[in-house]
């Protein structure tokens, strides 16, 4: 299969349309061809492109800044000559000197098709920037690592961030391609937009559905280390806003958590207790770990990894991060109600709402842990809808 970057390079009729015209980029480290040359090299290799601009999301055009809000600086690029704009950095929307600097932007993200991922976000802003200043986007395609599968509930009016870029579900199954025509059509946007579509792209086909599991895996950001993270991730990622670890500091982040004070077993017991059929798809194995930063750094913490990578063991179907990782909360909860798990910190920017409302995009999910008397019938009965209702807006965009 070939990636919209690589259809673009090899296809001089494809690119007839930037002659004579400034390009930008807006890339990151895993923007990178079959053969792992980066995309911002790959296409100043081209003669009949004239590249003037590039851009770096989140964590970086070419590094990898570690965490959430550590912010990347603009620099000249020391062998092309041209300006790096840092869209995480003094700011997160392109100023209009950033717009000034090119008539096309070429946009070549992986992302991991969870609306938690911040590239969502810089998606729409650059969207409405090219809509106001009259620019040109093509979204150069990749796959949805997760693949076409919809969980979570839609973020509420008024909980728009950094971390939720618009009204879709936790896990939204759509290509940044298929999102930026979503984006245009939610928000109003005229502009002059175009997807570098993917060549054999089959998000339902075993072994990775979504993820060609016969190319190399470069992290999109510095704790996507695998498939079976991105696999996880609509769920560990709700672990940034609680107090428990999600493995940052170990070689296994976002695919396990745990804290010093938990009881695995005790954990999984009341889990499935609650609900067996949230645990579907995976296997959860009991383990221990000390992370080396982070949170609980250099305590031996107990906890939970989810095992995904087994084909014999992983059902793509059954597998729903977003309700296992809730159900994990609720057994929590339900074992020590005064536990101390949701954690009060700035996230992204935002200082006066809580971490965990602003990754689930409301307060939906935390009522439901901490009500002592819900069911996970309940979550289903507001979750189920939603769900329901994003797979009939979404697929007037689908390209695949």
């Amino acid at each position: 299969m070939q990636f919209g970057i690589e259809r673009l390079l090899q296809n001089p009729t494809l690119r007839a349309p930037l002659a004579g015209q400034r390009v930008a980029l807006l890339a990151h480290p895993a923007s990178v061809t079959r053969d792992l040359t980066h995309s911002l090299d790959a296409l100043a290799a081209l003669p009949d492109v004239r590249l003037s601009a590039a851009f770096g999301p989140q964590h970086g055009l070419r590094g990898d800044k570690q965490d959430n809000m550590v912010e990347s600086p603009d620099y000249l690029d020391p062998r092309l000559g041209i300006p790096v704009y840092s869209l995480y950095g003094s700011v997160r929307r392109p100023t209009d000197a950033m717009m000034a600097s090119f008539d096309v932007l070429l946009v070549d993200l992986q992302d991991l098709g969870c609306r938690i991922y911040t590239f969502i976000t810089t998606l729409r802003y650059v969207l409405e920037a090219a809509a106001t200043h009259g620019k040109v986007v093509w979204v150069l395609d990749r796959p949805n690592p997760a693949g076409r599968p919809v969980e979570g509930t839609l973020l509420r009016e008024g909980w728009e961030s950094f971390v939720g870029a618009g009204p879709m579900p936790m896990r939204h199954g759509m290509t940044m391609g298929e999102l930026g025509h979503w984006f245009i059509a939610t928000l109003g946007l005229k502009l002059d937009y175009q997807v570098i579509t993917m060549d054999g792209w089959s998000p339902d086909a075993a072994l990775g559905y979504g993820w060609p599991t016969e190319r190399s895996w470069v992290n999109p950001s510095p704790n996507a280390a695998n498939l079976s993270m991105a696999r996880a991730y609509a769920g560990t990622v709700m672990l940034e806003g609680t107090t428990l670890s999600e493995g940052r500091g170990t070689t296994r982040p976002l695919e396990l958590f745990g804290a010093p004070d938990i009881d695995p077993v005790r954990l999984l017991g009341d889990m499935r207790r609650m609900a067996p059929e949230w645990m579907a798809g995976c296997v959860l194995r009991p383990c221990y770990f000390e992370p080396t930063f982070h949170k609980h750094a250099g305590q031996l913490c107990a906890g939970i990894q989810i095992h995904v990578e087994d084909p014999t063991h992983y059902d793509h179907a059954a597998f729903r991060p977003w309700r296992l990782q809730a159900l994990a909360f609720k057994a929590l909860r339900a074992q020590a109600p005064g536990y101390p798990l949701w954690r009060d910190f700035p996230y992204e920017y935002e200082h006066d709402r809580l971490a965990i409302d602003l990754i689930n995009g409301g307060p939906v999910l935390r009522e439901w842990v901490d009500d002592p008397n819900s069911k996970p019938a309940d979550l289903d009965a507001i979750t189920r809808p939603d769900e329901a209702a994003w797979e009939v807006e979404r697929k007037p965009h689908l390209l695949y």
